[in-house]
């Protein structure tokens, strides 16, 4: 019985202390911990350009994208030494854009 009693206690104990240290037991790590990658791989379209649905310029225009729109490169894709596709990611704010918008896509390069 007492070492059933010492079993539930330890457990417990554990289950109270153990999520502090946890990312979503309440402590939160400094900005200078955290590791941000470098290369982040942005991209500003220049010209007026069409975001396609796969890449192939007969392929689906989904929209066009205006100058000056920042677009995430999520990866790329090389039909040939002249023809580089670019699967992208436009930048939205999730909670206040509508869910049917349109965010990823292809550019040609």
């Amino acid at each position: 019985m007492i070492n059933n009693l010492l079993k539930n206690f330890c457990l417990i104990t554990f289950a109270l202390i153990a999520p502090i240290t946890l990312p979503a037991g309440g402590i939160q790590k400094s900005l200078n911990q955290n590791q941000f990658s470098d290369d982040t791989n942005e991209i500003i379209v220049s010209f007026n350009t069409s975001l396609y649905s796969y890449p192939e310029t007969n392929a689906k225009k989904l929209l066009t994208l205006d100058v000056g729109t920042t677009l995430s490169a999520l990866r790329s894709w090389k039909v040939s030494k002249s023809e580089i596709w670019v699967r992208v990611e436009l930048a939205s704010n999730k909670f206040l854009d509508d869910p049917n918008k349109i965010l990823k896509g292809w550019i040609k390069m």
